[in-house]
């Protein structure tokens, strides 16, 4: 049958120009360790040349894989879900595959459903759960249930016997809180997350090592509870600001959360850091977008993104072998909203 004018190219006509079998063409997209390099190297040229783009329905019947990879989240930070999704879409370019965003409605239709929904339609090779949806009993129950390959991003505990990315959430609050202290302040408030969020408690609990470890009380009506969101970071500071005795120093457990502090601030007429100094957590792009730019834990999303792919694509995060465990650096990013405190206001 003759190929119809200005048809894309096909595997056959890969083929045809580089004088190889249809399965030689069809080992060397599928990255086969088999494949000798010369020829490796001349069906991608090839493949470069026409401009061959293989079809993933193709490819997914002949592997018995959908290529696609689904990333998962419900009422999260949208800076959070953008550095993930940033790195996961990379990774997945990189190895000829296509990530699928999927936000679930956790008010709405029941979890279960929506997840058992996806499944069958999608047909996803694994599965990247953020928080706090990595944490939810019944999403993970369905997905163990199928033999979906799952990696969580930044779990509570010990991620539910599956494969985990994380970085240590306690340890870099730790350091953020030595940080102001090390500048002299004394008096600083803490603004917890979201409650259902364990980021929330381990955040909480380098915070409160850093003051014990320096002997500071930890003055409980200088602890407030947020929801990881800018309007909640607004709330926490009218409260903690408008008090006879403010803090010094400000510690909200992520950057949204802080640049309510920071906007607040502003509109009381509080210098920051002279009057104020404000910390979060994240390291999202609105840090270095405000005046003065934020100091905070540079959390590593996208490359956490990128190791849950690498995962599996590894086939390390199969139900029922043993869960493989990642642990990224972090880093604390000092700019200009923390400096010591005024003079007599430690």
């Amino acid at each position: 049958m003759a190929k119809r004018a200005g048809a894309p190219p096909t595997i056959i006509d890969v083929a045809k120009q580089a004088g190889v079998s249809i399965k030689t063409v069809s080992r060397v997209l599928n990255k086969e360790a088999t494949v000798h390099p010369d020829t490796r190297a001349l069906v991608l040229e090839v493949v470069s040349q026409l401009n061959y783009r293989p079809q993933l329905s193709a490819r997914s019947l002949a592997g018995a894989k959908s290529f696609l990879i689904g990333l998962l989240y419900y009422e999260p930070s949208a800076s959070f879900v953008a550095g993930v999704q940033r790195g996961a879409t990379q990774r997945c370019r990189e190895a000829d595959y296509h990530l699928v965003v999927e936000s679930l409605q956790s008010g709405g239709a029941d979890l279960k459903s929506q997840i058992d929904h996806m499944l069958a339609a999608l047909r996803p090779d694994g599965m990247i759960l953020t928080p706090p949806i990595c944490d939810n009993p019944d999403v993970l129950a369905t997905l163990r249930a199928t033999n979906t390959p799952c990696v969580l991003l930044s779990p509570a505990g010990e991620g539910h016997g599956m494969a985990r990315v994380l970085m240590d959430d306690v340890r870099a609050s730790e350091e953020l809180t030595n940080l102001m202290i090390s500048l002299g302040h004394t008096r600083i408030a803490f603004i917890r997350g979201a409650a259902e969020q364990s980021a929330s408690d381990r955040r909480q609990a380098g915070f409160e090592r850093a003051m014990r470890a320096h002997k500071l009380a930890i003055d409980p009506a200088l602890v407030c509870q947020g929801r990881f969101t800018f309007e909640s970071g607004v709330e926490a500071a009218h409260h903690l600001l408008s008090r006879s005795v403010p803090p010094t120093a400000v510690f909200a457990s992520n950057d949204d959360m802080a640049l309510g502090v920071l906007a607040a601030a502003q509109r009381l007429g509080i210098a920051v850091p002279h009057d104020v100094a404000i910390v979060g957590f994240d390291d999202s792009r609105a840090a270095t977008l405000v005046w003065p730019e934020l100091t905070t834990v540079r959390q590593p999303l996208a490359e956490m993104a990128m190791a849950a792919v690498d995962m599996l694509l590894a086939g390390a995060a199969k139900p029922g072998e043993v869960a493989p465990v990642r642990v990224l650096p972090h880093e604390v990013v000092v700019r200009g909203s923390t400096a010591a405190p005024a003079k007599g206001r430690a």
